[in-house]
């Protein structure tokens, strides 16, 4: 891998760029709860890069014995979104302007691939980071018919930026989301701001795991050479 393979990097956005997972954590356990399932804030971490819609799907399956219809899924995900929109305001995750704009001062293209559907979050992008991200290099809940694990997320990320594997470097926190990174090919860093051991993002396929911004920022350089 030499500093001339690498055009961009395509960031994950909950709990890489917003330290927003405990909120999304908080909000879908109440949410399944008011809708008769039974999820715990493990689950939710474990889980995180699905679409909404697949991760009802998943806890439907098992407890309710079948997929959850349409309807119940916008429903309850519309439950989640408004409990998420009372909780306390979530702020940037440390480090990560710093991180964001030294990848711009590298000359990198800067994708977003994430799996929510939080127009809050969403578009708060210019506001906290601004001029790093465009819209047309944006992956979103609302774009992908398969969402993380599987690699479509990130086969879409390449494609909107018109890049090959080898030309991409992914920046993950979640389990789910560095299989989706790795089965589309891609080299995939872990920034681990999560609850999650690191040992779980490794067996995930991650290729180095950091356990903050400030350390990736440091090992930058050298990863892009």
């Amino acid at each position: 891998m030499t500093k001339k393979d690498i055009r961009a990097i395509l960031f994950d956005m909950d709990g890489v760029l917003f330290d927003s997972m405990k909120n999304h954590a908080e909000a879908w356990v109440r949410a399944m709860k008011e809708n008769n399932l039974t999820m715990t804030h493990e689950d939710v971490y474990m889980n995180e890069g699905r679409t909404g819609g697949g991760t009802i799907d998943l806890f439907a399956q098992v407890q309710w014995g079948r997929n959850a219809t349409d309807e119940e899924k916008e429903y309850i995900y519309k439950v989640k979104s408004d409990i998420f929109n009372t909780l306390p305001h979530v702020e940037p995750v440390n480090g990560a302007w710093e991180v964001l704009k030294a990848v711009k001062q590298m000359g990198l293209q800067r994708v977003i691939v994430t799996g929510s559907g939080q127009k809050s979050l969403l578009e708060r992008l210019e506001k906290n980071f601004p001029g790093i991200f465009s819209a047309d290099l944006m992956v979103t809940a609302f774009d992908v018919k398969h969402g993380k694990p599987h690699p479509e997320p990130y086969l879409m990320g390449l494609e909107k930026a018109g890049l090959t594997a080898g030309q991409a470097m992914v920046v993950e926190n979640a389990p789910l989301g560095v299989q989706s990174a790795k089965g589309a090919g891609i080299y995939t860093i872990a920034v681990n701001t999560g609850p999650l051991a690191d040992e779980v993002l490794y067996n995930a396929g991650a290729d180095i795991v950091f356990p903050n911004h400030a350390a990736l920022l440091k090992a930058l350089p050298g990863l892009i050479r």
